[in-house]
């Protein structure tokens, strides 16, 4: 481990490298510990954490996965979207469980506040969309959506906003009620608006920073070392991703920089995360999904469920071209390949490498069909499984460094030298 930590440096980001749901939040929470602060950039409570300790799994919308490490200082950066509700329900959470959280928080005044409105916003325009076009794009209807479009549109709520009065709150969501009414026929309920306002800022008034690029100024010029944690993931960017069925932010390294406030030259490194297969949430192209019995076994085996929504996942095949995809945007380091437990008892393991004529060139390897559950070292590997890695290190030339092969903390291998 400490020869991969001296590679990454002082600031590194852990992006994800298909569409959400790779297992970031278990190579940060392996990470977080010895880095001083965990950060934040993009998106809101439509991402989903999941982290496994002592056998407990707890699982996080906003709060960075990290924050399970105490003492370690947490920023939630300008390009998110916040769901107070969501937030509050966190933090109490991780102090019902003992763990402190305030004192370390550190929130952005600048990210947005995701409202109760903006939820049943999402909710119609979804039901709008799939009225006129058959389908919908498969939204988490968590408001994320509306909330960025209030943001763009110059009209959102920043968390700054906690330092106003309550005649304040009244006033301008009153504002709102005529134009989302007509516009999407909905109703703005100000009281319970303006109670999740209260409560917040009785919560969070002293978590707002001055300016989030100036604390992590602060912080880098204290020699801190910052780890970035990634929301959704590459191919789900606004810019980059199946448009549209993507997200409403930027979910690339540069977006988190950009979220952040980070100038691109503090970067000194950055883990792409990706399924050692593949599988993805709502609607859109996914080219080597599997069918029938092959899909619902890879769902089964690896718990394919959304940890936002609980909706089962579609599941299918890496996809190599994916993943160079996402290295040429992101300009990966190495690579955390997760779950690679999961393919286990298969036989043979198809691989997408390619395109012809509109179809998928496949490379079928073979599989291992022995466990390699919980192994933490990279010589203790069936060989098959050894072979798949170095597969995807040939494929791709970048290097796989970190290797899931379990739920747990500690069921990861870390390879010094590829």
């Amino acid at each position: 481990m400490e020869k991969l930590l001296t590679d990454l440096g002082p600031v590194c980001a852990v992006i994800g490298a298909q569409w959400g749901d790779e297992g970031k939040g278990k190579v940060i929470d392996i990470l977080a510990g010895h880095f001083d602060v965990i950060a934040r950039a993009c998106g809101g409570a439509n991402a989903g954490h999941t982290i496994v300790v002592n056998a407990k799994k707890h699982v996080f919308h906003l709060l960075p996965a990290g924050s399970l490490h105490e003492g370690k200082s947490v920023v939630l950066g300008s390009g998110m979207v916040i769901h107070l509700p969501t937030l509050l329900e966190e933090i109490q959470t991780l102090e019902d469980a003992g763990i402190a959280i305030v004192d370390r928080l550190l929130i952005s005044p600048a990210a947005h506040i995701v409202f109760a409105f903006h939820k049943q916003i999402d909710a119609a325009m979804e039901l709008r969309l799939t009225k006129q076009q058959g389908k919908g794009i498969g939204t988490t209807k968590r408001g994320i959506g509306p909330a960025y479009m209030d943001k763009a549109a110059r009209r959102g709520w920043r968390m700054e906003v906690l330092r106003l009065r309550e005649a304040d709150w009244r006033a301008g969501l009153q504002g709102h009620m005529a134009d989302v009414a007509q516009s999407y026929d909905v109703t703005v309920n100000v009281d319970a608006e303006v109670e999740d306002l209260r409560r917040a800022q009785t919560k969070l008034k002293g978590c707002l920073m001055v300016s989030a690029p100036d604390m992590l100024r602060i912080f880098l010029d204290e020699r801190k070392k910052i780890l970035i944690e990634g929301a959704q993931a590459t191919l789900l960017d606004i810019d980059h991703g199946t448009y549209p069925y993507v997200t409403s932010s930027s979910t690339t390294a540069a977006g988190a920089l950009q979220g952040l406030g980070l100038p691109p030259k503090t970067l000194t490194s950055c883990i792409g995360v990706a399924k050692a297969y593949c599988t993805r949430v709502g609607e859109g192209d996914f080219l080597t999904e599997a069918s029938g019995k092959t899909a619902e076994r890879l769902r089964e085996r690896g718990g394919e469920y959304g940890a936002t929504t609980g909706r089962p996942r579609r599941c299918g095949w890496l996809s190599i071209p994916d993943l160079k995809h996402a290295a040429t945007i992101n300009g990966f380091d190495c690579w955390n390949i997760t779950k690679l437990d999961v393919l286990d008892e298969e036989r043979a393991i198809p691989v997408g490498v390619g395109m012809e004529k509109g179809k998928v060139i496949y490379e079928e390897l073979p599989g291992w069909e022995s466990s390699t559950s919980a192994l933490t070292a990279f010589e203790d590997l069936p060989e098959q499984a050894k072979k798949y890695i170095r597969f995807i290190e040939e494929q791709t030339g970048i290097p796989v460094r970190l290797i899931g092969t379990g739920q747990g903390r500690e069921e990861m291998i870390v390879r010094q030298n590829s």
